[in-house]
């Protein structure tokens, strides 16, 4: 049976969401049997143009039998929407198997009420407006895509590509997610845990002395590192230090030298055939339970699964040798 798709187009949508429907398009071709038809869409139907210009003919939203509703992300989020589009996607949810929003359009279903209660992401730069203005979702900045139930958040840009190969190896398995993304000349699909940027960037401090503690935590991740170690290394009081940590990074000593240790391991286990266990000693962790309990919080996923990912991509890449 052929699943209805429909990229609803919000005013000043972003072009680039366009490149999920090529995943589709290629669902179609390489299986070949028409699992998938994409429709444009827009609250009134017509032309609509993009944030870059681009125009495009959409249909109206006169139907309900979708299966997927993907909402494009506006390059200004918040730009103001016709009356009815809130209105679309609050029967979307109620009557679409999917709901799913293209990087910033986790701020037009947010506006729904469809994330109330839900986590959700979005791109990395707006994942703190979103909070602050939606306080019934949780937010987690760092991930490229989120599925929580029939609702689905994606971070920013070519995420979309992700969202929509984790979409269709839900619906029809790893094998044509897998040969899609070598037609698209992608990786099979990033987990959703993976990270969208370097954490080290969102540490980036202010001040001299706490970018040194900073650099010297990264050089010693296997020791213990204590608020005191990392004041001295700072040449500050450990109260000082401490107020002036959170000021400059928004988090605590202890978080932050979670998140280097966290972002390390990865970076060993992606790239190298090191146990486990080798890893969470290496990167400072006390035991491997704890080091999987951090990969939850920031990933979402445990280490063993980062490792298979990693594996398989490794796999994926000499077969295009």
């Amino acid at each position: 049976m052929t699943a209805r798709i429909g990229l609803l187009l919000p005013p000043g949508f972003q072009a680039l969401d366009f490149m999920a429907t090529t995943v589709y398009e290629l669902a179609n071709g390489l299986s070949g049997a028409a699992l998938y038809e994409v429709a444009l869409l827009s609250e009134h139907g017509g032309v609509m143009r993009s944030s870059s210009g681009v125009a495009v003919l959409t249909e109206a939203v006169e139907r309900h039998d979708y299966d997927t509703l993907l909402v494009a992300g506006q390059m200004v989020p918040g730009t103001p929407s016709a009356p009815g589009f809130v209105a679309i996607l609050r029967q979307a949810g109620i009557h679409a198997r999917r709901v799913a929003s293209i990087c910033t359009g986790a701020f037009l279903l947010a506006e729904a009420g469809l994330l109330d209660g839900k986590r959700a992401t979005t791109h990395w730069a707006l994942a703190r407006d979103l909070q602050r203005a939606y306080p019934k979702l949780r937010v987690e900045e760092d991930r490229i895509y989120i599925n929580e139930g029939k609702v689905w958040t994606s971070a920013g840009m070519t995420a979309c590509v992700d969202l929509c190969l984790a979409m269709v190896e839900n619906d029809h398995g790893p094998e044509l997610a897998r040969n899609i993304a070598r037609k698209l000349v992608v990786y099979h699909r990033r987990s959703g845990g993976q990270s969208q940027f370097s954490a080290l960037l969102e540490l980036e401090p202010k001040s001299d002395r706490i970018q040194q503690a900073l650099s010297y935590a990264k050089r010693h991740l296997r020791k213990p590192l204590s608020v005191d170690e990392l004041a001295e290394a700072a040449n500050l009081s450990t109260r000082q230090f401490s107020r002036t940590f959170r000021i400059e990074t928004g988090q605590s000593p202890a978080r932050a030298i979670e998140v280097l240790r966290v972002e390390a391991a990865r970076a060993m286990i992606e790239g190298s055939n090191h146990s486990i266990d080798v890893v969470a000693r290496e990167t400072g962790f006390s035991d491997p339970e704890r080091m999987r309990r951090a990969f939850l919080r920031a990933f979402g996923q445990p280490p063993q699964a980062i490792k298979r990912a990693a594996r398989e991509q490794a796999m994926l890449g000499a077969g295009h040798a």
